[in-house]
């Protein structure tokens, strides 16, 4: 065999041996081109097929795969170029073709494109799966008519399908053709029977151009033929209100919302509609009978517990709501607001710190876009004495809001203050407070809490007493502050003035802390009242917040600072 091989190559000349040689490298190179283009390694494919182009260059195979690699690097006039190349050498192929009806498109030449797949089309009837592109090309260019033509042959290749019956429809509705429009949505109606959508979509067709007679004629006449359509029911509720039919409408959403198999969503969200409107008797009523319906039917929806959760609310029963509200939950995480509600009332409420970090750390979770989630979070952690874990929390709800939200931004340096002051940064804590007061120089948490820490600090302390002096002016009955102020001018020596505001908080309190037993305790005894402050000491004893010192203090009888 291989002596017959050499003799065969004996046989060809010098010129047929060099192009016999050189189809062979072309070939090569090309294999190693269209290896590189499958592992997407593009510049390198670009190089082999170049190379192979030097020793090809009327090779439309090759001249199409560098046309491929330039129009996904973007230079679509390069692309251009070498297309036509490869196009001009084999007019024939499908794919040169497709290629260059890509490279006017996004030349935004539309019309050329579809004269290239319109002469494939005329070509093949395996071509017609490119009637849609053909018309989406029509559509492009602004040419109606011709997008009309190519949508009905595409509906002659594909059948009446809703993507080519809702594209003619905008094409009409365009053209302010209202009855070819309705036109179109009867075919689709009429080739899917007994499917709601089809006709909810006329159905609004209908109504946007003030057809709402047509409209409920089309469902009273779906609903004679597939009663069991709660949607269209729904939807002719709404038509008769619009109308001001009230006792059809009524009757119609009652039947509606009795059927199990209407999504709880929609039911959820009409009943919303209805909580919106105006508060009478007769609206409680209708919303009685529909809550009624939706708990019967819909048990376990997400939806209708929340909207039965916000009735509660609207109502101001707050731990009902709240109920609702975490049932929800439990079934379908995925609503922001439910959180929300969920966590402002446990806060208002003086909830377990425990179970409100519980649903808090969940909503970050779930939620870690939401600065305010993460606010929350902070603030419970705060409260359970986790000041590191507070701190981290407080400061990605800073991080997240990026300062769109200002008053997020006080509300959330107001806390850090606090958590700061707790993990003893006590310069960090005053920086905070001082952030928040040139922002609103009258935050009352603030004002209360930087007075106090500075008391116990003994530092600035007639910063401390101009602040606390400012909230007891405006709240003279409020005994938090009362009793900071107080604590205040003992710090200052002034232990008169020191009696005199924490009796005042004291009468204000039905069951007053410790920590204000134990302040008063301390006043008494520096005003020589040594056995009355003993007696307050032992008051205090158990209670909230008192120092470390209250049980030596009533040992000794005798007070420690």
């Amino acid at each position: 065999m291989l002596s017959s091989d050499l003799f065969a190559q004996e046989k060809l000349s010098r010129k047929e041996r060099k192009q016999k040689l050189q189809e062979t490298q072309t070939s090569r190179l090309f294999i190693e081109g269209q290896k590189y283009l499958m592992l997407e390694d593009y510049d390198r494919a670009y190089f082999y097929f170049q190379k192979a182009r030097d020793l090809a260059p009327d090779q439309p195979a090759i001249n199409f795969k560098i046309a491929e690699i330039l129009l996904k690097a973007n230079r679509v006039e390069s692309a251009l170029e070498y297309g036509m190349q490869a196009v001009e050498a084999d007019p024939e192929n499908k794919y040169y073709n497709l290629m260059m009806a890509e490279v006017f498109t996004k030349q935004r030449q539309p019309l050329k494109a579809a004269e290239i797949l319109e002469n494939l089309m005329g070509t093949s009837e395996a071509n017609q799966n490119y009637i849609l592109d053909l018309a989406s090309l029509y559509l492009n260019a602004g040419e109606f008519d011709k997008a009309l033509e190519a949508l009905d042959q595409a509906e002659e290749y594909y059948g009446v399908v809703e993507q080519l019956t809702v594209q003619k429809q905008r094409i009409y509705l365009r053209k302010n053709n209202l009855a070819k429009a309705i036109e179109e949505g009867e075919k689709l109606i009429e080739a899917h029977p007994g499917n709601s959508q089809y006709v909810l979509a006329l159905v609004e067709i209908y109504f946007n151009n003030g057809k709402t007679n047509d409209a409920i004629a089309l469902i009273d006449k779906s609903l004679e033929s597939y009663p069991n359509q709660p949607e269209l029911q729904m939807a002719s509720y709404a038509l008769y209100k619009d109308l001001g039919n009230l006792q059809k409408s009524e009757e119609l959403i009652l039947t509606a919302f009795a059927n199990p198999d209407l999504d709880g969503m929609v039911k959820a969200q009409a009943f919303s509609d209805i909580l919106q409107e105006m508060k009478t008797e007769k609206r409680e009523q209708k919303l009685d009978e529909l809550e009624k319906l939706m708990l019967e039917n819909n048990p376990n929806d997400a939806s209708v517990l929340t909207v039965v959760g916000d009735r509660r609310l609207f109502n101001e029963n707050k731990s009902e709501a709240l109920s609702y509200y975490q049932k929800a939950i439990a079934i379908k995480n995925d609503n922001p607001q439910v959180f929300q509600g969920v966590i402002t009332i446990m806060f208002e409420e003086g909830g377990d710190f425990e179970e409100i970090e519980k649903y808090t750390s969940m909503a970050v979770d779930e939620f870690p876009e939401r600065a305010e989630f993460w606010f929350f979070d902070g603030t419970a952690k705060s409260a359970l004495k986790k000041g590191e874990e507070a701190e981290e929390s407080l400061l990605k709800s800073l991080e997240v809001n990026q300062g769109k939200n200002k008053q997020l931004v006080l509300l959330v340096n107001g806390q850090l203050g606090d958590v700061y002051h707790s993990i003893g940064k006590k310069d960090k804590a005053f920086e905070a407070y001082e952030k928040v007061l040139a922002e609103n120089p009258n935050d009352e948490h603030v004002l209360n809490n930087y007075a106090y820490f500075l008391s116990l600090s003994k530092t600035d302390l007639e910063k401390a007493k101009t602040m606390s002096e400012k909230l007891v002016k405006r709240f003279p009955k409020n005994s938090t502050y009362l009793d900071t102020h107080a604590w205040v001018l003992f710090q200052l020596k002034d232990y008169e003035g020191a009696k005199k505001y924490m009796e005042m908080a004291l009468k204000e309190e039905e069951n007053p802390s410790g920590v204000m037993l134990e302040h008063y305790g301390d006043i008494l005894y520096h005003l020589g009242n040594r056995n009355e402050a003993i007696a307050y000491w032992k008051k205090a004893e158990g209670g909230e917040e008192t120092t470390d010192q209250l049980l030596r203090k009533i040992k000794d009888q005798k007070y420690y600072d």
